[in-house]
């Protein structure tokens, strides 16, 4: 596809140098995916954190709201779910990290799920929720072989105490987070957190604590093992069409297709011929082993584009693959595009995805920058205008 504005000045459209389309039926499709691997009953909370993993969370939560393909939307920070909220998102938000005493008041308001693990935050909410005669429905998060948030089982009896006293901290909800089940090829250590979790529950319930909502699935559980979701599942990557790990598409054993949600494109800015033997970008990482043909495209890892990428990574023009050639600037690549013929200016780039019958994937991207698929897609910066497909 090329982009031609007229030269004259009411014509002119504004041309966004890089920008990011979103494939609403990929979305759809994807939670789709999920559903049917959870039975019946098991509600699917999409996590949207981090941008909904660079992909808009605002674009992808009204998808997921308005075609009912979520039951809940799950962020990191107070902060997201008031997004959420001021853009007339009304699903259920849990929101999984850790907020501070000065926005517990907010989350009051904004009607949100906490996970909650210390005990100085539950005390926090019972006064504020005193003050103001409203209560806090909270999940507590539960410690189970990641050690990261959570309350270990020796703590729960102080936990039983606070919720028996509480008038306005109500316990909703209990999760915990699998710490290896994208990558273990023996479920001993998964088994082992679900057994802890069950005991952390079967300890709740002994202290007359009803908790209505178990959550502890993340996308590989609920791809493999719906066993181990209770009765919600959170599931991030795997919505966006991204795998959680090799390993997991090769235990789903054909049985999901996941499909890309995120095709990341520029344009080309400048094409030069540059002679055999001259440097190419900083540097001089890269010497012309030919006289050669680049395209210039303004796009760097300011944006979100890993430098690592440098004389490793490709892009897509006319459908064909182009290397990139010497290192990723802030805001400039520069790649190989001898043997493409008839490339132009602005015509367009993919950076990630489909163009014609090539695809530049995030798993390609993640191996070449010695990363995973969840950090390439992440980081690209958030300015970078989202536009539904």
């Amino acid at each position: 596809m090329r982009y031609i504005w007229s030269y004259y000045g009411a014509d002119v459209q504004p041309t966004p140098l890089t920008w990011i389309e979103i494939d609403q039926s990929a979305l759809l499709w994807n939670a789709a995916q999920l559903r049917s691997h959870l039975d019946r009953g098991v509600k699917l909370c999409g996590v949207v954190k981090s941008n909904a993993y660079g992909h808009d969370q605002i674009i992808c939560s009204r998808i997921l709201e308005e075609e009912a393909a979520c039951d809940w939307l799950g962020v990191h920070s107070l902060s997201e779910a008031e997004f959420l909220r001021e853009a007339g998102i009304g699903l259920p938000v849990y929101v999984m990290g850790y907020v501070s005493f000065g926005e517990l008041e907010k989350a009051f308001s904004l009607d949100v799920r906490m996970a909650i693990y210390n005990l100085e935050t539950a005390e926090m909410l019972e006064k504020i929720g005193e003050k103001i005669g409203k209560k806090m429905r909270v999940h507590l998060k539960v410690e189970t072989g990641s050690y990261r948030q959570g309350v270990c089982e020796d703590e729960l009896d102080a936990w039983c105490d606070f919720f028996k006293k509480s008038r306005f901290v109500e316990l909703d909800g209990a999760s915990t987070h699998f710490a290896n089940i994208e990558d273990e090829q023996d479920r001993s250590y998964s088994i082992a957190q679900m057994e802890r979790m069950k005991s952390a529950l079967r300890r709740l319930n002994r202290c007359g604590l009803s908790v209505s909502v178990v959550h502890q699935a993340n996308s590989g559980a609920a791809l493999l093992y719906p066993e181990y979701c209770g009765n919600m599942a959170r599931s991030g990557i795997a919505l966006y069409g991204l795998w959680p790990s090799e390993s997991v598409r090769r235990l789903d054993c054909g049985r999901t297709e996941l499909q890309p949600v995120m095709t990341w494109k520029s344009l080309v800015a400048q094409v030069k011929n540059v002679p055999e033997g001259s440097f190419i970008g900083y540097g001089g990482s890269y010497v012309a082993k030919r006289s050669t043909k680049l395209a210039i495209v303004p796009v760097g890892y300011a944006d979100g584009y890993d430098r690592k990428l440098s004389n490793r990574g490709h892009v897509l023009i006319h459908g064909a693959r182009a290397p990139v050639v010497g290192r990723v600037c802030m805001n400039i690549i520069m790649v190989d595009i001898t043997d493409i013929a008839g490339v132009q200016l602005e015509d367009e780039v993919v950076l990630l995805g489909r163009q014609g019958k090539n695809v530049i994937s995030a798993d390609e991207l993640a191996e070449w920058a010695s990363t995973i698929n969840y950090e390439v897609v992440s980081r690209i910066r958030e300015g970078i205008q989202r536009k539904m497909v």
